[in-house]
């Protein structure tokens, strides 16, 4: 493991870069999807916007939180040596997923794609079955106590209103 800009890199481009840069691109061409500079001030590109600027924001946050706080790196081959659970995490424990699900949802609302829209849903759902099958198991065996506890009090989708101060 190791916390290097090349292996945060690494990650980047080999995950979120391919799932929100690589396959909307190849979908959006296959698909025609287009730019519309018309609808550039619709409500359609605000909603677009504020999904890009959210789901930037949480992910840029993670992935900085992983390299200093977790010691490693958003890849499962580098992941990080201790349990991140401050900032955002004290609210859901996936936020990274859920930044790249906004990011998707805003490409598919700028280029007016249903195939990237359902790219999205693709993506959500399968980490729906990803994380408590594999990623949760793997967090209790590498944290155990503490990750169990923060588990039972911090929701994996669906943000506390307040944080959890565990």
């Amino acid at each position: 493991m190791s916390n290097t800009r090349s292996s945060h890199l690494r990650a980047i481009l080999f995950l979120p870069f391919n799932v929100m840069v690589v396959i909307p691109g190849l979908l959006a061409h296959w698909n025609r999807a287009e730019l519309s500079m018309a609808a550039l001030p619709s409500v359609r590109a605000l909603a677009s916007a504020a999904c890009f600027a959210a789901g930037l924001g949480l992910m840029v946050w993670t992935i900085r939180r992983f390299g200093r706080e977790g010691e490693g790196t958003l890849a499962p081959w580098d992941p990080t040596r201790r349990l991140v659970v401050s900032g955002v995490y004290r609210h859901v424990r996936n936020p990274m997923i859920t930044g790249v699900v906004l990011n998707l949802v805003g490409e598919a609302l700028l280029l007016g794609s249903s195939l990237i829209g359902v790219w999205a849903g693709i993506f959500a759902a399968g980490n729906a079955i990803y994380i408590p099958l594999l990623e949760e198991p793997g967090l209790e065996r590498r944290f155990g106590e503490d990750y169990l506890r923060y588990r039972s009090h911090v929701p994996r989708w669906i943000p506390r209103l307040r944080p959890w101060t565990g």
